[in-house]
């Protein structure tokens, strides 16, 4: 069987208009397939949780404008009232990691998000990386949060954070942050280092931090003036929680003229590609420790 990928259905049916999310998402797909590796979306559905998806749920997802956006803590009530739920970073985690998946592709991770005032916004996203002992691939932080504090509450939480050729925490399309950590020059020595992370103990996911291309970047200052209004404007109107998010990506959408949703397409399947890269490398890795553990005991035996 080959390597699978995890992929979350919030971008599906909350992060981008459709028909571009239906467009991105089977992108994404194909650039996992492309690498060697098998893409499954998790959604929960009619009362059911599931661990990849027809062609017919994902086209329904799409399109319905009743589906609730599931984080971690929303499992159960979205499941016991047999609701359509798109998954979140946290929640894709969980149900991915519970099903035996080990590699997990996104756009940007939730953070911190800058206060402007109001009252403290951290993404649950954080308290599930360092539970669960994955691997991610995003572009940093989403561009919405303040990549330096979530840098520093990556580092509180032991979650381990590798650059994939870069020395900056990205952030998602608006570039490096000034956060170091460090970095690593292949999806081979991502694999490595995770795998020697679980090896000694750990117990958190591996953040391997992916860059947006460099075509796809946007201006930072630009997008931090489009941030600061969005927050504004979802203040004004009452807008906080799992819904600020959703909220901020339209806003930002808008003002950008779309250059918001091109650049979150390049990522994201930049993104899906490299983890299924590092599905792969994964995957050799292990069964090269398999066979090697077996050859050893068959000449202890002799």
């Amino acid at each position: 069987m080959r390597p699978q990928v995890a992929l979350e259905t919030a971008l599906l049916s909350l992060g981008l208009p459709y028909p571009q999310n239906l467009e991105v998402f089977e992108a994404m797909e194909a650039a996992v397939r492309a690498a060697g590796a098998e893409p499954v979306g998790i959604a929960l559905h009619e009362g059911r949780v599931h661990v990849g998806m027809s062609r017919r749920l994902i086209e329904h997802m799409a399109r319905s404008r009743d589906v609730k956006k599931c984080a971690r803590r929303d499992l159960g009530w979205v499941l016991a009232g047999g609701h359509t739920g798109a998954t979140t970073v946290s929640s894709t985690l969980w149900l991915a990691h519970r099903a035996g998946i080990r590699v997990f592709a996104t756009g940007g991770i939730g953070g911190v998000h800058p206060g402007h005032g109001g009252p403290p916004d951290i993404s649950a996203d954080l308290a599930t990386l360092a539970e669960v002992p994955m691997l991610i691939v995003s572009a940093g932080t989403k561009s919405i949060c303040d990549p330096v504090a979530t840098a520093e509450a990556l580092e509180a939480l032991s979650v381990p954070v590798l650059g994939l050729r870069t020395d900056r925490f990205p952030h998602f399309y608006a570039g490096p942050s000034p956060a170091a950590i460090p970095p690593v020059a292949s999806v081979q020595e991502a694999a490595a280092a995770h795998l020697q992370h679980l090896a000694y103990g750990g117990t958190a996911t591996t953040l391997v931090a992916n860059p947006c291309p460099a075509a796809d970047l946007l201006d930072p200052k630009l997008l931090e003036r489009l941030t600061s209004e969005g927050m504004r404007a979802a203040a004004r109107a009452g807008v906080m929680g799992n819904a600020l998010t959703p909220y901020l990506l339209d806003f930002l959408a808008k003002r950008s003229k779309g250059r918001t949703v091109r650049s979150n397409r390049a990522l994201l399947v930049d993104n899906a590609r490299v983890a299924g890269e590092v599905a792969v490398a994964l995957s050799a890795r292990r069964s090269r420790a398999s066979g090697s553990s077996r050859a050893s005991r068959t000449r202890r035996s002799r």
